[in-house]
């Protein structure tokens, strides 16, 4: 790998970490008045149009050329990661903080980490696991406290325990997409997967659901919500996805570890979320571990 392209893959997994951050907040904003299956079918479908387009394009609108690996791949990656976690994240959302939900969502390494090892023979360094150790420490210092229910966080725990659920399904996807990638792949097909094939499952779940009806009588703030939000997730992806084609996956989504520290920030800037002194902390000791992993080379072994 020259170092060029793992300069480019660092500073695109930082932009997406910085975006990630401050979309997780603003989510929350929005979460709050939509139904959180409406809220994710629609999102889905438009950002995976858009992929669409994109990948069209790269393959010269040839669609001989449009994919490059087993329909399994993409539509594992689009049921798992598109879909299900997402809905299970925003579920969470609704009833939780952005800061819990944002610093749950980034024990993402971890499970990465572990799937990559084994399934992608990724070589994972001392220093690259000191790293996310102290980050992950970091991380559970932000939650050594427990915080009292309110209008905006009705059932922390609850809200908690889906979050991480959403996160270990997209430890999952990540692993996947990269492996998609690794056997020749575009990220602009993986991503249109992730989002069409996801956006499929969840407007199934809506139509088994009681509030299909919702989808027609959204008010126009609430859509001008959804188009913000697809807005920002679609640059998230764009750059994520086209990060991990050229750094470790296990890299990529430990620098994400210090988007939780932007969500932290603004939602005590602007929701008054609790900040007790050990958060701070162990948002230090997250920017401390970024810092590390970001100097770490990526290195792959043969599958």
């Amino acid at each position: 790998m020259t170092k060029k392209k793992e300069n480019l893959g660092t500073f695109l997994a930082f932009l997406a970490a910085v975006i990630s951050g401050f979309s997780i907040f603003v989510n929350k904003i929005f979460i709050i008045s939509l139904d959180p299956l409406v809220f994710t079918a629609v999102r889905a479908t438009l950002i995976g149009f858009i992929f669409l387009i994109l990948s069209l394009h790269k393959s010269k609108w040839k669609l001989k050329d449009f994919k490059k690996v087993p329909w399994k791949y993409l539509l594992v990656i689009g049921i798992v990661g598109g879909g299900a976690a997402f809905f299970l994240f925003f579920s969470g959302l609704k009833i939780t903080t952005s800061g819990r939900a944002a610093f749950l969502q980034k024990t993402l390494p971890l499970y990465v980490t572990i799937l990559a090892f084994l399934f992608l023979k990724e070589k994972i360094s001392k220093r690259q696991i000191a790293a996310l150790l102290l980050m992950l420490i970091g991380a559970i210092a932000l939650f050594s406290s427990e915080i009292t229910p309110s209008d905006l966080w009705l059932n922390p725990m609850f809200g908690d325990l889906l979050v991480v659920a959403a996160t270990i399904l997209w430890a999952v996807e990540n692993v996947i997409s990269r492996k998609a990638m690794i056997l020749g792949e575009s990220n602009f097909v993986v991503s249109f997967a992730r989002m069409t094939f996801g956006a499929l499952l969840l407007f199934g779940l809506l139509l088994l659901s009681s509030n299909f009806y919702l989808l027609f009588s959204l008010p126009q703030i609430q859509w001008l919500y959804i188009l913000i939000s697809t807005a920002i997730l679609f640059t998230y992806i764009l750059t994520y996805y086209w990060s991990i084609r050229h750094i470790n996956v296990s890299k990529a989504s430990s620098i994400l570890l210090i988007s939780p520290v932007i969500t932290l920030a603004l939602g005590v800037m602007f929701l008054n979320e609790p900040a007790p002194a050990v958060q701070l902390i162990g948002s230090l000791i997250i920017l401390v571990g970024a810092y590390l992993i970001s100097n770490i080379k990526s290195e792959f072994s043969k599958i």
